[in-house]
């Protein structure tokens, strides 16, 4: 964790695993921060795409340039340190061809997809992250630790981001019409 942020985050997929999760996170609390899902969610999506070719994809030169300064990157080790102990006591490498190269790509597609459904704004629910956000956090520890069983989990968990965020704007569209007929506002077809 030395240097700059490509130092930090590290040149491989697996590496990055860790940071995903990480920044990931602090969204499973319910609580709204104010660009946070965006970042995790075009995070999410550029491991995807590294998955998805077999080589990492390159972090954007401005940001990878970018210096730490010391009390970040104690603060960082700290975390990662405490989040390793913790996540390590609770996986361990089982059903490991969920976790090999072919499914690389079913790998890349979940990340992909939790990472959309994490980036797409839902109006007024502030819980919206926390699947995604789940979801990602399992992904990337399966794939870390090669822990298949908790690969399933997030894939399942993905699926529920995915139509969680769905339904929301589905539900969101329903309740705009009605309310527009109501106003006595509607469109005429």
């Amino acid at each position: 964790m030395n240097g700059t942020m490509a130092d930090a985050v590290g040149q491989s997929n697996r590496q990055r695993m860790v940071w995903l999760s990480l920044l990931a996170m602090p969204l499973l609390v319910p609580v709204a921060l104010p660009g946070m899902a965006s970042v995790v969610g075009a995070f999410s999506i550029l491991i995807a795409f590294g998955l998805l070719s077999g080589q990492p994809v390159p972090l954007p030169a401005w940001l990878a340039r970018r210096e730490m300064n010391d009390r970040a990157r104690m603060l960082l080790e700290r975390m990662t340190s405490r989040v390793i102990q913790v996540i390590a006591r609770w996986g361990r490498p089982r059903m490991l061809r969920l976790s090999d190269k072919p499914a690389r790509v079913v790998n890349g597609l979940m990340l992909c997809a939790a990472g959309l459904s994490m980036m797409v704004p839902v109006p007024i629910i502030s819980f919206d992250n926390v699947l995604p956000a789940l979801a990602i956090v399992l992904i990337s520890w399966g794939l870390r630790l090669r822990d298949g069983l908790m690969l399933v989990a997030g894939y399942l968990v993905t699926l529920a981001a995915v139509a969680s965020v769905g339904l929301l704007w589905w539900g969101g569209t329903v309740a705009a019409t009605e309310l527009l007929s109501l106003m006595g506002l509607t469109f005429s077809q």
